[in-house]
């Protein structure tokens, strides 16, 4: 069984559970260039486990951009009134970047 390296980071006040090779949709990123990396809250290394207070400051998680601008599922809300026949839908999709992450160091 060959071990790999996991990794939490935190992107856009939300926390994603990662490995190398992965591809993970995040919040809309603002960051120019092709990588961007991230200093992991977490890794995990074979049997060795790595906490951050709040960050580890000795890994790094680096992720190649696949695509900027990515809609999420859309989301329904529905607003309804008892009695008067009024109902509202409305709809919503999220802007997200995808990620693919190459290397957990």
């Amino acid at each position: 069984m060959i071990a790999m390296k996991k990794a939490v980071i935190e992107v856009g006040g939300k926390q994603y559970l990662v490995h190398e090779g992965e591809a993970v949709n995040v919040e809309l990123l603002e960051q120019q260039g092709k990588t961007v990396s991230f200093n992991p809250l977490l890794v995990i290394n074979e049997d060795k486990i790595n906490i951050g207070t709040p960050q580890v400051t000795s890994a790094k998680v680096t992720a190649d951009i696949i695509d900027k601008d990515v809609k999420a599922e859309k989301v329904l809300s529905i607003r309804y009134e008892a009695k008067k026949r009024v109902h509202k839908i409305h709809g919503h999709r999220q802007h997200q970047t995808s990620l693919k992450i190459t290397r957990i160091e």
